[in-house]
């Protein structure tokens, strides 16, 4: 009798034991929420030197995941390939710096604006350049980065000016500092950076010409990822979010906008 208690009592003991296993291997139910950005654009997107994502928009990534109790997984992907990356299924939103526009919105969703900012000039300092009026003009190279608002607009707007388009950021402004382009279309508080590291060669001509509002991307259809993405961005504006990020990493841009009396994007 007591050799088969003691069996009975390990038999029990040991179907408990895979049963409480098996509760704590089990998944949360919560899927991770996996962003999608370029992380080539510092202060917003970039790799920190552990290699780690950083920046302002990871930042925003997390406090989303934190409101939502998901983790958050970050797949860093070329800006033109965002999209297409949402859109089949690969990423469930998107926070990278993106304009809301007309064109994207026939494919995506957007949720809404986070931050407003514009389009703006970085100059050849000696191509005597004011306005993109001035840089309209024959003999003039105007060059954008492909897959941006840049790009969108000097194709809508240019009509005398040769437009050159490159792949990356840092190959725009080289183009600038170089004297090979007079001038790189992008956008107000990136152009102030480039302006910043190459004052002896370049020029930031700040007042937009053309203002824009950057939201998060999310596939159509997902209206109740969209409804909790707008609670948050609503949320985290109230409580100060928006402000520490500007402190943040944005504290040197935001004195010199104020100023220029240039309105700044937070």
């Amino acid at each position: 009798m007591l050799k088969a208690t003691n069996c009975g009592t390990f038999l029990l003991i040991s179907a408990l034991g895979l049963v409480l296993t098996g509760l704590a291997c089990a998944p949360s139910g919560r899927q991770p929420l996996i962003v999608g950005m370029e992380l080539n654009y510092p202060p917003f997107e970039m790799i920190d030197a552990q290699g780690r994502p950083a920046g302002i928009s990871v930042d925003l990534a997390k406090a989303l995941g934190q409101q939502l109790q998901r983790e958050v997984r970050i797949e860093n992907i070329p800006f033109d390939g965002l999209i297409p990356a949402l859109k089949t299924g690969k990423i469930d939103l998107i926070i990278s710096s993106m304009t809301a526009t007309p064109e994207r919105a026939q494919s995506i969703a957007f949720s809404e604006p986070y931050l407003r900012t514009g389009l703006c000039l970085l100059v050849n300092r000696h191509a005597n350049l004011h306005s993109l009026e001035q840089a309209d003009q024959a003999g003039c190279t105007i060059v954008v980065k492909q897959g941006t608002t840049g790009q969108l607009y000097a194709r809508a707007h240019l009509q005398r000016a040769r437009v050159l388009v490159l792949e990356k950021e840092d190959a725009c402004v080289l183009e600038v500092v170089q004297g090979k382009a007079q001038a790189f279309i992008y956008d107000q508080m990136s152009v102030f950076q480039h302006w910043q590291r190459n004052p002896e060669t370049t020029e930031a001509l700040l007042k937009p010409f053309k203002e824009e509002d950057w939201a998060i991307g999310l596939r159509q259809g997902d209206q109740a990822l969209r409804t909790q993405v707008n609670a948050f961005l609503t949320a985290y504006r109230a409580e100060g979010g928006f402000q520490r990020l500007g402190d943040n990493y944005l504290k040197e841009q935001k004195a010199a906008f104020q100023k220029l009396g240039v309105p700044f994007a937070f």
